[in-house]
């Protein structure tokens, strides 16, 4: 099987769509403040409820997965189907700096993660990384989840299906 049929196989499997942030701690206390960094990601899953995990997985040495490695702390907010814009803007090739990114997009800061949490998004979780697990040229990454906001009841779910976002209905 090639992996133009392998992804072509996969594109009709709908995938909810959620944006993972982490802060990247700043490299000197007396140095410039860390970095927040986001990622759009629609491989994401529950996978315990006792006790409550969650797994995402990330491509072979990008940022996050760089990031995760050393930073155990992150967040995940589940977009809405409004939130198209957000998905496409942290899932660009070759984008500006993710500071510029979350510059004009409601948030607050998780109090127990630092990550940052999307205003408007359907639910947002906080999580601690519990395990790392290779796979292919991805990593996965179970995170325990130690905070869930439900800040936002409405709208439906922002969905990937065929190569493009969409929506319920």
């Amino acid at each position: 099987m090639s992996n133009d049929e392998f992804r072509a196989a996969m594109s009709r499997l709908a995938a909810g769509v959620v944006l993972v942030t982490a802060h990247e701690p700043a490299l000197a206390p007396d140095g410039p403040s860390g970095e927040d960094v986001g990622m759009t990601a629609t491989a994401f899953m529950s996978v315990s409820l006792d006790p409550p995990l969650v797994l995402v997985s990330l491509r072979e040495g990008s940022r996050m997965d760089d990031l995760l490695a050393e930073q155990p702390l992150w967040a995940v907010s589940m977009l809405s189907e409004s939130q198209r814009h957000i998905a496409g803007r942290f899932a660009m090739k070759g984008r500006i700096s993710d500071r510029l990114l979350f510059e004009d997009i409601p948030y607050v800061r998780g109090e127990t993660s630092g990550a940052l949490l999307v205003g408007g998004a359907l639910a947002a979780l906080e999580c601690r990384t519990d395990q790392r697990v290779p796979a292919g040229d991805h990593t996965l990454v179970i995170g325990r989840v130690l905070a869930a906001r439900l800040p936002s009841a409405d709208g439906g779910p922002l969905l990937y299906f065929r190569g493009r976002y969409r929506h319920l209905g």
